[in-house]
Order: structure tokens, then C-alpha cells, then sequence
């Protein structure tokens, strides 16, 4: 019981926090240059509802490939990837599409190849 209740404050706190980050995010702030660290967005489809799912990551990139990774083994957006690998990658104001290739363990890691 105690632990449904903190994953539901978990939860909770992050979307809260994603509603000032994404919009910054979104228009460039932080975004990793083409060799470098920063912050993006990920836009992934929804495996039960369908419908888009944008969460603003910390990426390492290098040129076309942005590596995301989370010890979450409940983060919704990689389990979205498992389900549909297809995704786009907000990058200074413009969504780019995006196939991620993923490996689960102690760190869950998605590489992410721009199109």
C-alpha cells in the first residue's frame, strides 16, 4: 500500500514539474547541440489510450542519435517505446521523427535515431 502510495506522489510531482519544463524545452532551451548533453522532449504514442505522450528528457547526442535512459522500471514513456518504437524528438522548436532502439536493465536505455 505504501509503495502505490508514494508511486502515485512520484507521479504526481513529475507532472507537475513537466508542465513548466515542456513549453521551455519545446522552444529550445537546453537542447543538446549535435555533439553534447541537454534536455528534449519525447513524443511517444500511448500503448493502451493511443494517444501522443510528451515528456522532456535529459539526452546525450551525437549528431542523428540522442541516448535517454531512466532506473525507472515503471517509466511509462520507455514501456510506450517497447510497445512502438516510433517516436519524435523535439529539437530547437521543430519535432523531428525519431525509431528507438531500447535495452532493458539496471539502466533502461533508448537510443533514439532522428530521421
Amino acid at each position: 500500500m505504501v509503495h502505490k502510495i508514494q508511486q502515485a506522489a512520484t507521479r504526481e510531482a513529475f507532472r507537475t514539474l513537466n508542465r513548466f519544463v515542456v513549453p521551455a524545452v519545446e522552444r529550445g532551451l537546453a537542447n543538446p547541440l549535435p555533439i553534447g548533453t541537454g534536455a528534449v522532449v519525447v513524443e511517444t504514442t500511448g500503448r493502451v489510450s493511443g494517444q501522443p505522450r510528451r515528456v522532456p528528457l535529459l539526452a546525450a547526442r551525437v549528431g542523428d542519435r540522442l541516448l535517454v535512459s531512466t532506473v525507472r522500471p515503471d517509466s511509462q514513456w520507455f514501456a510506450n517505446l517497447e510497445a512502438d518504437p516510433d517516436a519524435s524528438v523535439r529539437l530547437f522548436g521543430e519535432d523531428r521523427p525519431a525509431t528507438a532502439r531500447l535495452r532493458r536493465g539496471p539502466l533502461n536505455v533508448a537510443v533514439l535515431t532522428t530521421r
